[in-house]
């Protein structure tokens, strides 16, 4: 599946019901890749978080593009390998980091860091609760962070949440 405008969360949610967010996906992402390599039962749930247009695209026209079209298929392996390192780097962020780290980080990369200009507002809006889930957590801690973060004036809050490059120093503090 494609996303070609909205947001989506990507969730699992274990024996005893906790859930865990696993990503938040944007315009130009895919998603349900796991059937081309024969996975065919979802280890996870796709909830739309915004107005979504998603275009569906059946494994088997999808493995024809595949072999057919190499500019689309340079560009889906160019996504999909991003996406396994982005994988690696929130499992040893997990592994690593304390909820402080993981959540100055989360913010950055959901402000798109390093990405167009100095300050981003968060799109599609994240509730605490979502962050927690994104880090594990309790939205009491993030709670607890996000002030600290405003009051530090790491991010700010205007209509929407805006994050400063400067939070990258928590991220980057030993």
């Amino acid at each position: 599946m494609y996303i070609q405008n909205g947001g989506v969360k990507l969730s699992v949610v274990n024996e005893v019901g906790k859930e865990a967010v696993v990503g938040i996906l944007e315009p130009g992402d895919f998603f349900g890749e796991g059937c081309l390599a024969g996975q065919h039962v979802r280890m996870g749930t796709a909830t739309t978080i915004a107005p979504t247009a998603i275009l569906t695209i059946g494994r088997k026209e999808m493995m024809r593009v595949l072999h057919t079209e190499h500019v689309f298929s340079d560009r889906f392996m160019s996504y999909i390998l991003s996406r396994n390192i982005r994988i690696e780097e929130d499992l040893v962020d997990q592994l690593f980091n304390s909820s402080e780290k993981r959540l100055a980080r989360t913010l950055l990369l959901l402000a798109r860091y390093g990405k167009e200009s100095q300050e981003q507002e968060i799109i599609p809006k994240v509730s605490q609760q979502m962050l927690a889930e994104m880090i594990g957590t309790t939205r009491t801690r993030v709670n607890f962070f996000m002030n600290k973060f405003r009051k530090l004036g790491f991010i700010r809050y205007n209509g929407g949440l805006q994050v400063h490059n400067s939070l990258l120093s928590v991220v980057l503090h030993e």
